[in-house]
């Protein structure tokens, strides 16, 4: 399992999908989420806009991310 780090309380599965190299730009989360079983938390998601906290938990093919807020990596 990879673990992701954010500095924010979260993060959109948009934005965490491009940040992984799993989709190229932004643009390309709403059809990808349409066309793939991105799972969050177990459960099929096609919300790009899908906020992810700390725990969450996102898997895609045998791809396993889980969040990690890491408040002291902030600038």
């Amino acid at each position: 399992m990879k673990k992701f780090k954010i500095t924010t309380e979260f993060i959109t599965l948009g934005q965490l999908l491009k940040a992984t190299d799993i989709i190229g730009s932004g643009g390309e989360a709403k059809f990808f989420l349409l066309s793939h079983d991105v799972l969050v938390n177990g459960e099929r998601r096609t919300e790009r806009g899908k906020k992810l906290y700390h725990g969450d938990q996102v898997t895609y093919e045998k791809q396993h991310i889980y969040i990690i807020h890491d408040p002291k990596t902030e600038s």
